[in-house]
């Protein structure tokens, strides 16, 4: 049986977090320390172009379970090779490493970065009844990301910092309960206020945050979310190399077009330390309070809210020591291996939110300024307080996934321009769990456990 979009939408579930997809899956182009080489200096500002490409194999895109029946025509996973071909541009004012060629000189008036870039992906699939490869098929489409921040008077007593994306995600359900992707546009935009009195001993910062998700598709149109929040966070540095940290924040979370969702007033609170408890050994410790505030508006007589303890401990080791007292100051040269946990909750698309509990180990590691390694793990457990009775849903109890991740990223660079890299990725969702869907033709269920594979070859020049 075919599932209706309504009742697809109504199991899927997506954090809120502006994060995109495409960047996700690309380790190098989520962070610019990987993403950009020495660029081409004009004038005052540096500009990196750069061009990617990548072939490999998904074993499942759709992240089904392999009892999963869409209908009498497609069942199970779909596998597929898969091509991606991302073109990116940033440019910037002068980084601080050109800078240093006059080192008395005062700070600029301003710092700009911005950034473009696209990601063309195409299937071509090998595995699965020949529905479901026509389906994968025609999920060849565009992502992408523009981006962009300003610090107006960076490293004075006050500053202000504003900046600004808008991208385009084209990702599958993480439940894996449909037969497509999910398009969806993201726009964030932000501005802070910073001070920093005397010598940087502390650092306040107050500042308001809004992220839209919007769904191009008008069957999932109640999935449409708006997110505002009030955010103050800062350090206290009372050891040359130990801060006191604090963050806390406030949302405002509307659909516009709600469904089953329902609006909340997500709250967080926490303080801790980072520091270098050596030059080789660093520590990120915080704890605070979460809770969630759903507002039912009449809908049903109780709502799961989340009300408990939030927080990470990280522990760090530097395999080449960190030279500056700023435990924050580490560079694409210091290759590290951090080990550590995290415990938060997150907006769901079912029902109200998710609780995860995740232990993870990172390495990173930059040999010789030439080959780059990037080693990233974790188990979580993903916690659901249960699914009431819908119109398309039959109720669940509260269940508990366990979500296994693993990546490996390697890259040698043949000149500081040009490098040939390998990724190979991991998921699988460890879930007995099936939600029932009321579908056209009588009851579905969706089995929420899946695994899939990843591998791609790619070649990738940058300035």
């Amino acid at each position: 049986m075919k599932l209706r979009p309504t009742i697809a939408a109504a199991v899927c579930t997506f954090t809120l977090s502006p994060a995109l997809a495409f960047a996700q899956d690309q380790p190098w182009l989520k962070d610019r320390r990987y993403t950009e080489g020495i660029g081409i200096r004009a004038g005052d500002l540096e500009l990196h172009p750069g061009v990617a490409a990548e072939f490999g194999y998904d074993s499942n895109f759709f992240r089904r379970s392999e009892d999963d029946v869409i209908d009498s025509l497609d069942r199970g996973p779909v596998g597929s090779m898969r091509l991606r071909i991302t073109p990116s541009f940033s440019l910037s004012t002068l980084s601080r490493q050109r800078l240093e060629v006059t080192p008395d000189a005062p700070p600029p008036d301003v710092e700009f970065r911005g950034g473009i870039a696209a990601t063309y992906e195409e299937f071509f699939p090998v595995s699965g009844t020949e529905t479901g490869q026509e389906r994968l098929s025609d999920q060849r489409n565009i992502g992408g990301l523009l981006d962009a921040s300003l610090t107006i008077l960076p490293r004075r007593p006050w500053s202000v910092v504003l900046d600004g994306s808008l991208g385009r995600t084209i990702a599958s359900s993480d439940l894996g309960i449909s037969n497509q992707s999910f398009r969806r546009i993201h726009a964030n935009a932000g501005a802070e206020l910073v001070w920093t009195p005397g010598g940087g001993l502390l650092d306040w910062r107050l500042g308001y945050r809004f992220l839209g998700t919007f769904f191009e598709v008008d069957e999932f149109s109640g999935l449409t979310n708006l997110h505002h929040s009030i955010r103050t966070r800062g350090r206290w540095r009372f050891l040359p190399r130990t801060a006191l940290i604090y963050d806390a924040s406030l949302g405002f979370v509307d659909y516009p077009n709600p469904t089953s969702q329902l609006s909340s007033h997500p709250l967080r609170a926490q303080i801790g330390i980072n520091g270098l408890v050596t030059p080789s050994f660093g520590l990120l410790a915080m704890a605070g309070w979460g809770a969630s505030f759903y507002t039912a508006e009449g809908q049903v007589d109780a709502v799961n809210d989340f009300d408990s303890v939030i927080g990470q401990l990280e522990l760090k080791w530097f395999l080449t020591p960190n030279p500056s007292t700023d435990p924050e100051a580490a560079t694409l040269a210091l290759s590290s291996l951090s080990a550590g946990f995290t415990r938060d909750f997150h907006d769901s698309y079912l029902w109200t939110y998710y609780e995860r509990n995740r232990g993870y180990l990172k390495l990173t590691y930059f040999f010789g300024g030439r080959f780059l390694l990037i080693a990233d793990g974790g188990v979580a457990a993903i916690v659901y307080p249960g699914a009431p009775e819908t119109p398309s849903l039959v109720a669940e109890p509260s269940w508990t996934d366990v979500r296994i991740d693993a990546s490996l990223f390697g890259e040698y660079r043949i000149t500081d321009a040009l490098g040939i890299n390998s990724t190979l990725r991991y998921g699988n969702n460890v879930s007995s769990t099936a939600l029932t869907a009321r579908g056209v033709d009588g009851n579905v269920e969706n089995h929420l456990g899946w695994q899939q594979f990843e591998a791609y070859l790619g070649v990738r020049w940058f300035m």
